[in-house]
């Protein structure tokens, strides 16, 4: 774990998360995508679902501009998850 660790470090990424699977810890390789995809299998909801959700949130809660240039989108991309939302400080007081 610790070369991990070290091997993460001289890459300067911001990115939190290391995996360790039986090909990474002998190699300087990412984790393959399938790993990551099949990993999430026994919760029975998608990578993509799970993306596709996490992307909403932040969309209605963040510029969707923002957005899009942080996970390399088009800005017209972020567009289709503001679709069924509607901001609370628009509508009429009841």
């Amino acid at each position: 774990m610790e070369r991990c660790l070290a091997h993460r470090e001289d890459q300067r990424t911001d990115n939190p998360h290391v995996m360790v699977t039986r090909q990474t810890k002998s190699g300087r390789g990412p984790a393959p995508t399938a790993y990551v995809s099949h990993v999430l299998d026994a919760c029975g909801f998608p990578s993509r679902m799970i993306r596709c959700t996490r992307l909403l949130d932040l969309v209605n809660t963040m510029d969707p501009k923002l957005v899009a240039a942080a996970f390399g989108m088009d800005s017209e991309a972020t567009m289709i998850y503001l679709a069924d939302h509607v901001d609370p400080g628009r509508l009429p007081d009841a």
